[in-house]
């Protein structure tokens, strides 16, 4: 792939997601546009960019997107954000609230906000509460494996037999073990795709806590700006913004006041 193509593909990934793709991604993106590329029966990346700049409804775009944007997840990954969340959602729910709104705004195949719904399940088992949770993610291919909630075993390594029991239902298939979330879980998550390079979004809010963890890191200083205040909006007064370890908002003006490392009050 020349250098012209290149900064061409970039900029298209910077337009339509917000992803910064730096010095050095030369590598990343031959590898992953050459998927699409296998897919369509096209040879030369030239030809594959001329496709996706002459399809009109931009559908090629969207399967660009999955392609280049990172996907790797666990679940419960960075563990004590799952803490903090049973923590305080345990307060609210000891002081009476009862309504609890969440959003995971980087759901990628779902682990996280499957984890998020695990969580409260445990947390608020005994109370009679109203529980949303909101996923999103750029990618429809990723957004169809959330909806799926379909697992391999090794995806769930470290997830204790009493969780995997209360809310997974075991099959095997081709000599592999799989685990699909139970419907309890399933009905406490809405996914769908919102491009977080784009404020403002539809959602009304307010929210009580949103996870936006190891995304904003492909952003560059000006997007993750205008995400982090439209996620301020979004978010109740007392309400928390939780980012990945590898991220926080320092550069960035906002109101948000640190709790600790990765995580942002309101």
């Amino acid at each position: 792939m020349d250098r012209k193509t290149f900064d061409k593909f970039r900029n298209i990934v910077y337009e339509k997601s917000g992803i910064s793709l730096g010095e050095g991604k030369e590598a990343l993106v031959m590898a992953r546009v050459s998927k699409r590329m296998r897919v369509l029966g096209i040879s030369g990346f030239t030809e594959y960019l001329k496709y996706v700049m002459q399809d009109e409804t931009e559908d090629e775009i969207v399967n660009l997107l999955d392609v280049i944007s990172t996907n790797v997840t666990s679940f419960f990954r960075e563990p004590d954000h799952f803490e903090f969340l049973h923590n305080v959602v345990s307060e609210w729910s000891a002081s009476g609230h009862k309504r609890f709104r969440f959003w995971s705004a980087a759901s990628s195949s779902g682990e996280e906000p499957y984890s998020m719904a695990i969580t409260l399940m445990e947390t608020l088992r005994e109370s009679k509460s109203d529980v949303k949770i909101l996923a999103t993610d750029i990618s429809t291919r990723v957004l169809e494996k959330c909806k799926s909630g379909v697992y391999e075993k090794s995806k769930l390594a470290g997830v204790s037999p009493l969780i995997l029991d209360r809310y997974f239902e075991s099959s095997r298939e081709g000599g592999k073990t799989f685990y699909r979330a139970k419907d309890l879980l399933k009905d406490l998550i809405t996914f769908t795709r919102i491009n977080l390079s784009a404020p403002s979004f539809p959602m009304q809010g307010p929210l009580d806590v949103v996870f936006c963890r190891n995304v904003m890191i492909y952003f560059d200083k000006a997007t993750r700006a205008k995400l982090v205040a439209e996620i301020h909006r979004l978010l109740k007064k007392g309400g928390y913004l939780i980012v990945g370890h590898s991220e926080s908002l320092m550069g960035i003006e906002t109101d948000f006041k640190v709790i600790k490392p990765s995580i942002y009050k309101k």
